[in-house]
């Protein structure tokens, strides 16, 4: 059975469907020896290369379907390579024997928390898609006036310069002065969504969290810059809300806690390493 080159590719670890799509229509994949093109489709058998390096296709059953979850911090660009040698979120990720790791949208660079990371293109690419609706919650701190009728704007819908867009939830968790705590859900990722809806009302958000990716919620112990692998049945969770089969096999063990206290003191002595090592290396270069 023959499927779209760039579901393929997103499956091996290439990268999101859509990142695929482009890749493709840039004219950087082959397929035996000739340039692919968008909308071709393979059936497992050819020689495929993405910029002339083979790429090795597995059956979907030899495959492990992992998922990573990481407490990003403010600072770190959601991108593998920074021009600018910035820190990014792949930096500390484990490594892989094949494919690697694909993040399932992106946190601006001041926005800190919950980054889902997966080995499968194709559940990244569905978990962000908005046809499938999952939720993500914020924790936001704004800092102005805020008034019932401008939270009613919000959950009705406003304006923004790429269309429509609305908060499903808002829930206010307190503040001081003109500094207010709140907890807001999208079922979207658009770039900036969450800021550009406040900034639309003439409050700025100040800081914000990502605190939840579907019905899954940040580990609590898990440290800024720290990650943990999820068990098969948050795996599933996440495949299930999506339309994908379920995973069968994982590479946590059954017993394994989440995050335990050595585990979060080692996860902590290894980001602060990682910082210092990456300070060391920004000074070589400025020098």
């Amino acid at each position: 059975m023959s499927e779209k080159l760039q579901k393929v590719l997103a499956r091996a670890g290439k990268g999101s469907r859509r990142e695929m799509e482009a890749v493709i229509s840039a004219g950087r994949v082959s397929v035996n020896g000739k340039t692919a093109f968008l909308g071709d489709r393979v059936d497992g058998t050819e020689q495929i290369r993405v910029d002339g390096h083979s790429v090795a296709i597995k059956p979907v059953t030899d495959q492990i379907c992992r998922v990573l979850m990481y407490n990003k911090p403010e600072g770190e660009m959601c991108t593998r390579k920074d021009p600018e040698g910035r820190p990014t979120v792949f930096d500390r990720l484990p490594p892989l024997e094949n494919g690697r790791w694909i993040a399932v949208g992106r946190l601006d660079i001041n926005t800190q928390g919950m980054l889902l990371f997966t080995t499968d293109g194709e559940l990244a690419n569905r978990l962000m898609h908005p046809s499938h609706k999952i939720e993500r919650e914020y924790a936001v701190r704004v800092f102005g006036e805020v008034d019932e009728a401008m939270l009613q704007r919000l959950r009705h819908g406003v304006k923004l310069e790429d269309g429509p867009a609305k908060f499903q939830k808002i829930t206010y968790r307190g503040g001081e002065g003109r500094n207010h705590w709140f907890h807001v859900v999208l079922s979207e990722g658009r770039n900036r969504e969450v800021r550009r809806l406040w900034e639309s009302q003439d409050v700025q958000v100040s800081r914000l969290i990502r605190v939840r990716y579907g019905d899954l919620e940040l580990q609590r112990q898990l440290p800024l810059g720290g990650w943990t692998e999820l068990h098969l049945p948050d795996v599933n969770y996440y495949r299930k809300a999506v339309q994908l089969p379920p995973e069968t096999q994982s590479k946590v063990k059954v017993n394994e806690k989440m995050i335990d206290n050595a585990k979060n003191r080692r996860i902590r002595r290894s980001v602060k390493k990682h910082q210092q090592r990456h300070k060391q290396s920004v000074r070589r270069n400025r020098k």
